[in-house]
């Protein structure tokens, strides 16, 4: 009942920039929180960022500083700015909806490289 769609995603040189979007439909009763997860070749799925119901966010230590979570609620979007990307942010980029206590909706993933 519930959509999330990515979009946004890329090729960009290190150092560069790219925003992320995630809209969202259907019958959205709650949302304790939305996130931004990635998942690289051979490696675990990590959250990325957070945004809470009352608009508080955290971020994974390895993009602090670099990277905004935002939403527009209007718009029923969830942002992720990423800013002074590296090569190790190439992954596939994932928002995720948590109705109340759990990560219960999935986008389809977007792709974001880093490359020269």
């Amino acid at each position: 009942q519930v959509q999330l769609v990515e979009s946004g995603g890329g090729l960009v040189q290190p150092g560069g920039s790219l925003r992320l979007s995630c809209a969202a439909s259907g019958s959205i009763f709650s949302i304790n929180a939305m996130g931004w997860y990635r998942q690289a070749p051979g490696k675990q799925r990590e959250l990325v960022a957070v945004i809470f119901r009352g608009g508080s966010t955290t971020y994974a230590d390895s993009v602090k500083g670099r990277f905004t979570i935002s939403r527009d609620n209007a718009k029923n979007t969830v942002y992720l700015q990423m800013n002074s990307l590296k090569l190790e942010d190439t992954a596939v980029y994932y928002c995720a909806l948590r109705p109340t206590v759990s990560y219960d909706y999935w986008g389809q993933g977007t792709q974001v490289t880093v490359s020269s």
